[in-house]
């Protein structure tokens, strides 16, 4: 009889839901997608209700459930800073506690009392969640790992060993003192939200130099050679404060944080840029480190900090690791996935092989799909209008669009777990053209100008367009675009500062290329996403191009779609010009306007 097992993340953001039968991985996606807000952090529900429903068993048939991390402990943390910050934060404490007291402390007895459950409920520590989610379903069958984040219990960073079903955790650094939470302050500093606009400040950072790097160095983190640190708790506030920063921060650097929505100047590109360059210095010293103690020649990464791929990009450049492994769902979400495979690997004891090539993750496509027929009727129903397309036509068809520089919701197959969008729901447009990334930023992500937008690409082509000799099926390496696709720029270009750099094509890829050649870059595998792979084929068969925008399916402040009925929604929402819905495609000008549509802006939190 196979053996089933439910893992959950919940309570601080990006809560989600994950089945594995008899280890294998059969489905996870984040509550997120299903309530359609953005990083929705209450107990995943949905999330959960989906996921035993594609394993096609009821919460009777689950031998364990798991939850990410030990809430008792957490609770210890929060209770022994606030005492050690006394009186300060008292207005903070008063709004935590009664969430703790409610409900937080309460998980096992809440999981028993939602899923209507009597079995055994386990809780792994959270960085042994997210180290399990990148060891355990990594390719390696030994390697070392590295998790980086805000906060889990104490813990913010931590290291080990994986080999087999077995991990051993070597050392951690603990509360308050967080790389995570350093490059939240900033991001909260530079007018972005924290948890959701850190990846806006690493986007941001090529349009600065670096220099309050020093100013980073002196006084807000020390950092000593193994890569471990001690930062100034005087210059920030989130300890027991409602804010990541305070006055002695802002005195620091000249002035109050940004204000959210104004505009970006050329101070906020520098911050950007220093915290940025911090990060992957501690990260590199963090790495060498580990490889020095553990002797191990493979590194799987996990937590909210291995979500910056430009720092992972440089790792593995650096050739410390033979390879470098990210777990696509790194962030809390992740720690659903992790906790159940801890409840197979390490608590049932059952035996793991990796064959040193393939990850357990199945392109991270463990989400909901939807057949033609549930398409088609739900189309039919609401009278759209639309054409439908044989599976043989579709991948040419599609290429054929974005030749002709439309721009595409693409709905196909199942929806990614994790943050990025990967060819499941997608807007895509044509790599080639200078106009595409303005276009798609202003008129259907209605976002700042300057974020950057990846590029998808044919797993067997990413070498003859990119400085990386290996797949990166997850966006989360960045790697320059090869010299020979590059353009060089002008003297009087050279010069630019700030955004005036944005409007310069840098490589016969412009719409993908950032400002300083590199992409954040997307293979895409036969094996893994057959038509999207095709499509890509077609359009570098009759264009000589294998490299499209991939950006998420959705607008600011939304998040990823899921169903047909979000697709539709967002589709004549934006000026997208065509969606495709699996083999049905609608075109934008055959489309009657949508009735009693509220506004969107005001629907979704704008992140």
């Amino acid at each position: 009889m196979s053996i089933y097992i439910l893992g959950i993340s919940a309570y601080y953001h990006d809560s989600a839901a994950c089945v594995i039968k008899d280890g294998e991985i059969i489905a996870a996606a984040q509550e997120e997608r299903f309530t359609r807000k953005k990083h929705d952090q209450n107990f995943p529900s949905n999330a959960i209700k989906y996921c035993l429903s594609e394993a096609g068993i009821n919460s009777s048939d689950l031998e364990i459930v798991a939850f990410y991390d030990k809430p008792f402990l957490k609770f210890e943390r929060i209770l022994e800073t606030y005492l050690a910050f006394a009186p300060k934060g008292l207005s903070s404490f008063l709004k935590a506690i009664p969430l703790w007291i409610k409900k937080k402390l309460w998980i096992k007895e809440l999981i028993k009392e939602e899923l209507n459950y009597s079995g055994t409920i386990l809780f792994p520590e959270h960085h042994a969640s997210h180290a399990a989610s990148a060891f355990y379903a990594s390719p390696y069958q030994d390697a070392a790992f590295l998790t980086m984040d805000g906060v889990g219990e104490w813990a913010t960073t931590s290291y080990g060993i994986g080999n087999g079903n077995k991990m051993e955790m070597l050392a951690d650094i603990k509360f308050p003192h967080s790389l995570g939470l350093l490059y939240s302050a900033i991001t909260y500093y530079t007018g972005f939200r924290v948890n959701s606009g850190e990846y806006k400040v690493m986007g941001l950072a090529p349009y600065g130099e670096p220099k309050y790097k020093d100013l980073i160095y002196n006084h807000l983190i020390h950092v000593k050679e193994d890569g471990s640190f001690i930062m100034d708790m005087s210059y920030f506030n989130y300890s027991v404060g409602l804010t990541m920063t305070n006055q002695k921060f802002d005195d620091l650097f000249g002035g109050p944080p940004r204000e959210p929505e104004s505009e970006l100047t050329q101070k906020e590109m520098d911050i950007a840029r220093s915290v940025q360059e911090v990060t992957e210095e501690i990260v590199m010293k963090m790495a060498k480190h580990v490889r020095k103690t553990t002797k191990k020649k493979y590194l799987c990464l996990a937590g909210g900090v291995a979500l910056n791929c430009v720092s992972n990009g440089k790792l593995l450049r650096s050739g410390l690791f033979d390879d470098i492994y990210i777990q696509p769902a790194a962030g809390d979400a992740g720690g659903a996935l992790g906790c159940a495979l801890i409840a197979w690997y390490q608590h049932l004891g059952n035996e793991r092989n990796a064959d040193g090539k393939n990850d357990f993750m199945k392109g991270a496509y463990l989400g909901p799909e939807f057949s033609n027929d549930e398409i088609k009727e739900y189309l039919d129903k609401k009278g759209y209008s639309y054409q439908k397309l044989e599976d043989k036509d579709l991948p040419e068809h599609i290429a054929d669009l974005i030749a002709d520089q439309k721009v595409i919701g693409w709905f196909q197959g199942r929806m990614e777990f994790g943050p990025r969008a990967l060819g499941g729901r997608t807007i895509i447009g044509d790599s080639r053209s200078a106009e595409t990334q303005k276009t798609i930023n202003l008129k259907i992500k209605y976002r700042e100008s300057f974020r950057p937008f990846a590029p998808s690409v044919r797993e067997e082509n990413i070498s003859e367009y990119f400085d990386i000799d290996r797949p990166s099926p997850y966006m989360l390496l960045v790697a320059d675009v090869h010299k020979d696709k590059q353009l060089k720029m002008t003297k009087e270009q050279e010069g630019y500062f700030g955004l005036k750099k944005l409007n310069i094509a840098r490589s016969e890829i412009p719409a993908v290329t950032h400002v300083d050649y590199s992409a954040r870059i997307q293979s895409v595998s036969k094996q893994t996403n057959p038509r999207y792979h095709e499509m890509l084929t077609k359009f570098n068969e009759k264009y000589g191009c294998a490299v499209v925008v991939n950006t998420s399916f959705n607008v600011r402040g939304e998040p990823i779609v899921c169903t047909p009925k979000d697709a539709y929604l967002c589709f004549m929402r934006t000026e997208m010009d065509y969606l495709i819905l699996n083999n049905y495609l609608l075109k934008k000008e055959d489309q009657k306007p949508l009735d009693n549509d509220s506004d969107w802006m005001s629907e979704f939190d704008l992140d």
